[in-house]
């Protein structure tokens, strides 16, 4: 609470104490801004607005980190409008001046300034100078001691703009102790696997680095929690038990128990709710904590299915680049390993996939079990350790089914080629008896390079016709199921495929760009490298970007594992994807209709309960005008006069076949996905459900036929806690 003072005018406070700045004197309060308007401060512009906001003005992100209920906030009408806050004069009787600050990054156009004589002597700014950041106020100082004894004015100004072009301030106070963010250290003895750390959402990241015997095991960036975490999060301290960790930050703010806070446990965090939170997906895969992206590593060996994915273990935001891990033996039921791949002075690990080497090429075999190897990006300069470093290539292997990994000495194995070359996906091309990566390069640039080892790379050729950047892939797949007729796909981050033929040396187009998903919410697929001969399906996975999930110690999913295949259409050859049939196993309860009028008015799901379906339709439209599904608020639409298939907003063409179209839809908590008329359209989206809403399907303007309607309930695949 601030304290409360009787010669407080509107929210000034003249200093009128007289003790020596040498002195350990009681703290002076400048202003607090709890005040109706400024008072005695004076105010130029509109930026200030009438008198001190009551934390988050409208539009804003949220603010936090200032004390009372009032501040200092320029964002008054948006970062559009100027103007200055001037104080009073007052008189330095203190070593320090503190103040909590927030806001932008704009040296001279958005700070705090300290004149004296007129000139400015001290100045401060806000922490953000790019887009995202926090509107987190955090206490900042300033050393006055030789100022003693003058008269000085604090003006607060904003002349930015552009982003961040406001300043938050509050609390302004001399005293004899600062109270600005330190660096900090704490020891302890490790006695758990995991070292549990709390985190507060949108506050300043703080770098911590974790060492033992004065070497670096872990640095990463990390909104660490001074008081009620928002989540806990985890690191694997297992190896070093018994051993002293010691714990640094660069910054720890005034007052804060992040540091006391952080515990050890056998268990990770989440207790009985782990897998079960309101939000989380039931079956698709969710990182236990932590933000995810790309799939990566994806790679079959002995009766399971491995899944890395990019992962920040330390928060809810992308950051931290590390290969979090997670195998399957169903490609359904996923088990967490713990994170496999950590950052290191090459950079943090971006995107790439994996391998097995049966042939042990690369000489890492050193018993029984084949070699897993893991090929990705060392993205240089995305970390402290890595500052002035170029993206590159590298990889780590195991000799253990994927439970540790180690390093290659002699990484990178591909040095910069251009940009940010990056997300290296590898796979053995029997003919030409090499491995072959898959890079992309920058631009629209793409190329292919071969190996002997996994070690020693040559560039073979390049690609740049795919309409797309980031995330390769390049794979063999028979046309219509006849493996004597085969095509080769190269696939881009965005979905964009090319079809064409793969000799070991060249890639040779022969149509495309096409695309292959038409949802709101689909990136970054991979497919499955290793999968035995005797199944012959190529396995696709991809990251549903964007999604949103408020509250939840996790942020962002997977898609559920598709077969693709390629097919003769009309257009030509193209790719299908259909969901793989291990995910049938989840289904419970059936509701069915045949031959059912769909007049309007009459809706066959009107009763049907609960959050998790897959759902198969057969529809005839007839004459109806449009034909929708409204599954808990997300909105799957047919609109036959003009053969669009909507969902979620998004349009996709979709041609009848024979008169009917046929819809797989699977209802999960926070998504959708779409396989239309046997996975010639797709689309995957995201979405929040709405409370109170279950299952609806209609008919508009008409009467439609279904011709026949499946709808199953589904299981979650997490274990019950």
């Amino acid at each position: 609470m601030k304290r409360a003072t009787a010669w407080l005018v509107g929210c000034l406070v003249v200093v009128q104490a007289t003790a020596s700045v040498r002195g350990a004197g009681p703290d002076l309060l400048i202003a607090d801004f709890e005040g109706k308007d400024y008072g005695a401060w004076k105010a130029t512009g509109e930026a200030f607005g009438p008198g001190p906001a009551q934390g988050t003005l409208p539009g804003q992100m949220e603010v936090s980190g200032y004390e009372g209920r009032g501040l200092v906030n320029s964002y008054y009408q948006g970062d559009k409008t100027t103007g200055t806050l001037t104080s009073p004069a007052f008189r330095i009787e203190r070593r320090y001046i503190n103040f909590l600050i927030g806001g932008g990054m704009h040296p001279g156009k958005a700070c705090i300034n300290l004149l004296v004589d007129g000139k400015v002597v001290r100045t401060a700014t806000g922490p953000n100078d790019r887009p995202g950041g926090t509107e987190r106020l955090d206490w900042q100082w300033w050393d006055v001691s030789d100022l003693a004894g003058r008269e000085a004015v604090i003006q607060i100004v904003d002349q930015a703009t552009g982003g961040w072009g406001h300043i938050n301030i509050d609390h302004i106070v001399q005293s004899d102790q600062k109270r600005g963010a330190a660096p900090a250290e704490r020891q302890l003895t490790v006695e758990g696997r995991w070292l549990l750390l709390p985190v507060k959402n949108n506050v300043r990241t703080t770098w911590m680095r974790l060492s033992v015997d004065g070497q670096t095991v872990r640095e990463f960036e990390i909104e660490l929690a001074g008081d009620q975490p928002d989540l806990w999060v985890a690191t694997d301290v297992g190896p070093w038990k018994g051993r002293t960790l010691k714990i640094e930050v660069d910054r720890l703010p005034f007052g804060s128990k992040g540091l006391e806070r952080i515990g050890q446990s056998n268990a990770i965090p989440g207790g009985t709710a782990l897998y079960h939170e309101a939000l989380r997906p039931q079956f698709h895969f969710s990182p236990a904590w932590g933000w995810t992206n790309d799939p990566n590593g994806l790679v079959y060996y002995d009766g399971e299915y491995h899944l890395f994915f990019q992962h920040n273990p330390y928060g809810v935001k992308w950051g931290n680049m590390t290969w979090g891990h997670a195998v399957s033996r169903d490609l359904v039921h996923w088990q967490e390993l713990g994170d496999a791949i950590h950052p290191d002075a090459l950079g943090t690990i971006f995107s790439g996939s994996a391998v097995v080497d049966h042939r042990n090429t690369a000489g890492f075999q050193t018993g029984k079990e084949k070699p897993i190897v893991c090929i990705y990006t060392s993205a240089g300069g995305t970390n402290r350790a890595s500052a002035g470093q170029p993206f590159t290539q590298s990889i780590a292997y195991s000799n253990d089914r994927g439970r540790t990994w180690t390093k290659y000495p002699g990484n990178p194995v591909l040095k910069h080629i251009a940009g940010s070359n990056r997300d290296p996906k590898v796979f053995w091309h029997e003919p030409s008896r090499q491995w072959v990566m898959a890079l992309y390069l920058d631009g629209p640039r793409y190329a292919l390079f071969a190996s002997p080892d996994l070690k020693r790379w040559d560039r073979l050729c390049d690609i740049s016709e795919v309409g797309g950047t980031e995330c390769p892939d390049l794979f063999e797949l028979p046309v219509d199921g006849d493996k004597a007729n085969t095509r080769w796909v190269f696939w881009a981050g965005n979905g964009n495929y090319l079809v064409g033929r793969f000799d070991g040396k060249s890639f040779a187009k022969e149509s495309g760009p096409h695309p292959s998903k038409f949802g709101a919410n689909d990136y970054a697929a991979q497919t499955y490298s290793d999968i035995p001969a005797e199944d012959g399906r190529r396995i696709q996975l991809s990251w549903m970007s964007g999604g949103n999930y408020p509250g939840m110690p996790f942020n962002q999913q997977m898609t559920v594992p598709r077969v693709l295949t390629l097919r003769t259409t009309a257009e030509g050859i193209r790719l299908f994807m259909e969901p793989v049939k291990e995910l049938e196993q989840l289904r419970g309860k059936q509701y069915a209709w045949k031959d059912l009028a769909l007049a309007p008015g009459n809706d066959p799901l009107a009763k049907v309960p609960g959050e998790l379906f897959d759902m198969f339709a057969e529809i005839d439209p007839g004459d109806a005008k449009q034909v929708t599904f409204d599954l808990r608020g997300a909105k799957v639409e047919y609109t036959p006069a003009e053969k669009r298939l909507t969902a979620l907003g998004r349009a996709a063409p979709l041609e009848p076949e024979g008169g009917k179209i046929t819809l797989r839809m699977l209802v999960d908590r926070t998504s959708v996905e779409v396989f239309a008329n046997g996975g010639r359209v797709q689309m995957a989206s995201c979405f929040l459900p709405e409370k109170q809403k279950g299952l609806s399907l209609r008919a508009a303007g008409g009467t439609a036929k279904v011709v026949s309607l499946r709808v199953w309930e589904m299981r979650s695949i997490w274990p019950t806690n």
